[in-house]
């Protein structure tokens, strides 16, 4: 059962250390390359403030962004703007997050997000909660995925590895960090291949945010994973 309640909390306290974080920044390094390509620090900064206002839409019903290129554009356009509007933004908007989640609702009801995905209101804390983290170490200030919360990184692992159960184009495949394991991948009786490694590892591969070189791969290569 979701705790939608608990992982607003979590958001919340992922927030925060975000924003410790970026407060250490200037305006010159918000303009400096973040580990995502192509994307500034800015970008990702901007990204998370819209991303707040797009599941604020979510939960109350609305779609969750005008369209894709609208999204795009909002993007680019506040990516360029100085340190201080950006902080000011991702703490607005994530307290308008906070409020609209903290508010009586069914949580149990399905709502619609990006390109005809749907999924349980329950489960929108966590979406969030995924933004914070893997964003602010996309930010490249010294967090790294061995600092996020080890829920969290537990629960995103088994989140992204379902994501890609089932898919025809990648080997069915066990993965471990030598104490839990998850499947994925196309359907078969065993695994055609085993992927061991750190649970940061492990999630970095699975989140595109490292290559697996550090993952020990049995029987078959590494597998290819389609994009997020």
């Amino acid at each position: 059962m979701i705790d939608h309640a608990r992982d607003l909390a979590s958001v919340q306290d992922a927030t925060d250390r975000l924003l410790t974080a970026a407060a250490k920044l200037d305006d010159s390094a918000v303009t400096q390359p973040s580990r995502l390509p192509g994307w500034t620090r800015g970008h990702v900064l901007a990204h998370l403030a819209r991303n707040a206002d797009a599941l604020v839409n979510v939960l109350e019903g609305r779609p969750m962004y005008a369209s894709a290129e609208a999204r795009d554009a909002d993007i680019e356009r506040d990516a360029p703007r100085p340190l201080d509007v950006h902080l000011a933004d991702v703490r607005e908007t994530a307290a308008r997050f906070q409020e609209t989640g903290a508010a009586p609702a069914d949580w149990s009801r399905t709502v619609a997000l990006r390109n005809g995905v749907t999924d349980a209101a329950a489960r929108v804390p966590f979406r969030r909660w995924v933004e914070v983290e893997l964003h602010h170490v996309d930010l490249g200030t010294g967090y790294e995925l061995e600092d996020v919360p080890a829920e969290f990184a537990e629960r995103e692992t088994a989140f992204l590895a379902e994501r890609f159960t089932g898919n025809p184009d990648v080997p069915a495949a066990r993965l471990t960090d030598g104490t839990r394991a998850w499947t994925t991948g196309r359907a078969a009786e065993t695994p055609e291949v085993t992927v061991t490694g750190t649970l940061p590892d492990l999630l970095g591969w699975l989140a595109g945010r490292r290559d697996g070189s550090s993952l020990t791969v049995t029987d078959g290569p590494l597998p290819v994973l389609p994009p997020l």
